[in-house]
């Protein structure tokens, strides 16, 4: 019982000492930044798939609030509207530089709660960013397959290798839940190789379990809490959209800092004891 209020102390001091929230602030605003430009490299990268660029879109609408999805869509609209699909393409290393910075701020984060100063290469360090946000994008297209065709891929197999209605049924809850393992493997590898220290796969579980679980809980809660009963059209008019998802994206920064925290502060409590 003493061993866990340590514990928690030290994640609370350092919670406090690395002003985690105000951290959060800064990354919200390289993630609005870097947002549309991913999610115009993500629809680029669905057009050379079966998948069409509207299904997508309606899948996003389970994890943001209706306002802050109201925003999304017109902007992305505006913008495959106006630009050819070529020029989209062509476009693609740019939104992909741009989208990588809100990883660059992420790895900053990291850094900063294990106390360690970037040396590394700034080539490697943009490297490394740009390949965490092209795997992202894989990850995300993977979940869409989960989701689109799960159901269709399940009444296959029932179909082809006579799998029974046990297995629909469990195949039902199991396309819901590779995505949310895909995650954890994606922030297990993320957190393994973004701090400027040498850090075992192991090391990274704990963490990678709070933000994989707590993005999918905050995400879901948060635009139950703003469908349901808040209103920040009322409040801030034309903008309210803009404010949800500027709220979602911070809310999306705490928990990846956290678990980043959670991470660090086993790693030198356990230090600390031996």
């Amino acid at each position: 019982m003493n061993k866990t209020y340590e514990l928690l102390k030290d994640f609370y001091l350092r919670f406090q000492e690395h002003e985690v929230p105000a951290l959060g602030a800064q990354l919200t605003y390289y993630l609005i930044l870097a947002f549309f430009p991913f999610l115009i490299f993500l629809l680029t990268l669905l057009s050379y798939t079966p998948i069409a660029g509207e299904e997508a879109l309606n899948d996003l609408s389970r994890i943001l609030p209706a306002d802050a999805y109201k925003v999304v869509i017109e902007v992305l609209r505006q913008t495959l509207s106006s630009s050819r699909q070529t020029l989209l393409s062509l476009g693609a290393i740019f939104t992909i530089w741009a989208s990588s910075n809100g990883i660059n701020a992420v790895i900053h984060g990291i850094n900063k709660a294990y106390n360690e100063r970037e040396t590394r290469p700034f080539w490697k360090v943009r490297g490394m960013a740009v390949i965490f946000t092209i795997g992202l994008a894989i990850v995300i297209i993977l979940a869409f397959v989960l989701l689109v065709w799960g159901k269709l891929l399940g009444q296959t197999l029932i179909t082809y290798l006579g799998y029974n209605e046990f297995f629909m049924k469990s195949w039902q809850l199991y396309r819901f839940l590779l995505p949310v393992g895909v995650m954890l493997v994606v922030f297990m590898f993320f957190y393994r190789f973004a701090p400027n220290k040498k850090i075992r796969f192991r090391e990274t579980i704990p963490g990678a379990v709070f933000s994989s679980l707590g993005w999918v809980v905050t995400s879901w809660a948060f635009s139950f809490y703003v469908n349901q009963f808040a209103n920040f059209t009322r409040t801030y008019g034309s903008i309210g959209g803009i404010i949800v998802l500027l709220l979602w994206l911070y809310l999306s920064s705490m928990v990846i800092l956290i678990g980043g925290e959670i991470n660090a502060t086993l790693s030198f409590f356990k230090k600390s004891r031996d």
